[in-house]
C-alpha cells in the first residue's frame, strides 16, 4: 500500500482499531524548546525533548503524568530546541530514541553516550507501530540534515505534527488531510520579523523555504488540511521575538473565517506555550 493511502486517514483506513482513543499534550512549543506527549491506554510516547530534563519532568507533572511511563522518544531533527534533554532522559529512564540515520549521524555527538539498545531508527516516509500506536513519518523543509515529523494514529483517530518547515508542499497537504487534530507552526509575523532586531542573514534563513512558517503560511496550509473530522488546531513554535499569541491567533481566525470555516462550532483553536503544557486532549 502506498504511503499516500496509509497517511490519508479515512473511512477505509487500514489502521487497526481498538477500544482506546488517542490523547496528547503539547508540553512545550517555541523557539526556546519543544516537547510533545502522546498516549493511548497502554503506550506513552514523547516527541523531542528540547528543554532540560528537570523542566520536562515539571511539564509532565502539569498533566499528571510521569516520565517513568514513557516508552520512547521520537526526534524530529537535531536542533538544540528539539534535543537538549534527549540524552539525559534516555539515560535516566532507559528510553529508546527513534530518529532517522542522518539525524543520528549528527545528533549522536550532541546528546552524550546512549545505550546501544536504545538507538532506534525510523526513516523518512516509513510507518512503524510502537505499542498500539501507529507512527507515520514525512519529510519537511528545514535547515537540518534530514528533518522529519510524525503523525500518530489509533482507533481511527489521528494527530498530526507539522512545525519547523519553510513551506508545506502539496504532497504533504494531500497526505495529512483530514486529521482529528493538528499542531501547525505559526512561527512569526512577517512584518515583526522584517523590522525586528535579528541580523539580515537570520531573517533570510527564517523566511526561506528551509525556515519556518509565518502566521499566514500556517493558516493557509490549514485551509487545505482541514477535513470533516478536524476539530482541533494547535498553533505552535511561536517566535519569542517576532510574534505574539494575539497575532498568531488572529491570523488563523481571519483566514479560516475568510474560507468559511466555523471557528466557533466546527473547529477549536488552541495556543501553545514554551513553559506551560496544554491540557491532555482526548480524541
Amino acid at each position: 500500500m502506498s504511503l499516500e493511502k496509509t497517511l490519508n486517514l479515512n473511512i477505509n483506513s487500514p489502521f487497526k482499531q481498538g477500544p482506546s482513543d488517542l490523547s496528547f499534550s503539547i508540553l512545550a512549543s517555541g523557539s526556546s524548546g519543544n516537547c510533545t506527549y502522546i498516549e493511548s491506554a497502554t503506550t506513552h510516547l514523547m516527541v523531542d525533548a528540547g528543554l532540560s530534563g528537570k523542566r520536562i519532568e515539571g511539564l509532565f507533572q502539569q498533566i499528571d503524568r510521569s516520565l517513568a511511563q514513557v516508552d520512547a522518544i521520537l526526534v524530529t531533527h537535531e536542533h538544540k530546541d528539539h534535543i537538549h534533554g534527549v540524552g539525559v532522559l534516555s539515560r535516566k529512564y532507559n528510553l529508546p530514541i527513534y530518529a532517522n540515520r542522518k539525524t543520528w549521524s549528527v545528533m549522536a555527538n550532541m546528546i552524550g553516550k546512549i545505550a546501544p539498545e536504545n538507538i532506534k531508527y525510523i526513516e523518512n516516509e516509513e510507518m512503524i507501530t510502537i505499542g498500539d500506536i501507529d507512527v507515520l513519518t514525512y519529510n519537511v523543509s528545514h535547515d537540518a540534515i534530514q528533518p522529519q515529523f510524525y503523525a500518530f494514529q489509533r482507533s481511527k483517530k489521528q494527530f498530526v505534527m507539522l512545525t519547523d518547515t519553510g513551506y508545506v508542499s502539496q504532497r504533504l497537504r494531500d497526505l495529512l488531510k483530514n486529521a482529528d487534530a493538528y499542531l501547525i507552526e505559526s512561527n512569526h509575523e512577517i512584518e515583526m520579523l522584517r523590522y525586528g532586531p535579528y541580523p539580515w542573514s537570520l531573517k533570510q534563513r527564517i523566511l526561506s523555504d528551509k525556515g519556518h512558517l509565518s502566521n499566514e503560511d500556517g493558516a493557509l496550509a490549514m485551509i487545505d488540511l482541514i477535513g470533516e473530522k478536524t476539530k482541533d488546531i494547535y498553533l505552535g513554535h511561536l517566535s519569542r521575538d517576532n510574534n505574539t499569541k494575539v497575532l498568531a491567533l488572529s491570523a488563523m481566525e481571519d483566514t479560516l473565517t475568510q474560507y468559511d470555516f466555523d471557528i466557533k462550532r466546527q473547529i477549536k483553536l488552541h495556543m501553545t506555550d514554551p513553559a506551560m503544557a496544554t491540557e491532555l486532549k482526548y480524541l
